[in-house]
């Protein structure tokens, strides 16, 4: 059912996902070739938010904090199975895989990649402070519009 905190936490995961992002870019190789890495991300955030996150509302201070941090966490691992995925689809068109096991193991094996670069300590720090924002915001839009 649509209500105003499933909107409201739609949009802060959303411009988490934006904001973490822009602070990965920068550190993947030049050669990158991003394609829908933003748009794909942003679209994530407003699934997640809209799912996890705006779900559960009206839980308290402690209760909001760990929501968002936990939206923020399944943002983490959807985006990267999801850009893990792409990534292997890409290499499966060019022949790079023999099977469709090896395929999937790619899958995997990118994402573990791609984790890498997020443990950085400023986009770990963005991820915790945008899902405590998140969650916080989503509580209030909770309350706020009942």
């Amino acid at each position: 059912m649509p209500t105003a905190a499933r909107l409201v936490a739609a949009l802060c995961l959303a411009l988490v996902a934006l904001a973490v992002s822009l602070e990965v870019m920068p550190r993947m190789p030049e050669s990158t070739d991003f394609g829908y890495f933003v748009p794909l991300n942003i679209a994530l955030g407003l699934v997640c938010g809209w799912v996890v996150t705006g779900r559960h509302v009206r839980l308290g201070f402690f209760g909001a904090i760990n929501n968002g941090i936990a939206g923020v966490a399944v943002l983490v691992f959807w985006g990267l199975v999801v850009q893990g995925g792409y990534e292997m689809f890409r290499l499966a068109m060019n022949r790079r895989y023999h099977g469709p096991l090896e395929a999937i193991y790619g899958i995997f094996e990118l994402s573990v990649g791609y984790a890498q670069v997020l443990l950085a300590p400023e986009i770990i720090a963005t991820l915790v402070i945008g899902g405590i924002l998140s969650g916080l915001i989503t509580e209030l839009a909770g309350k706020l519009w009942r």
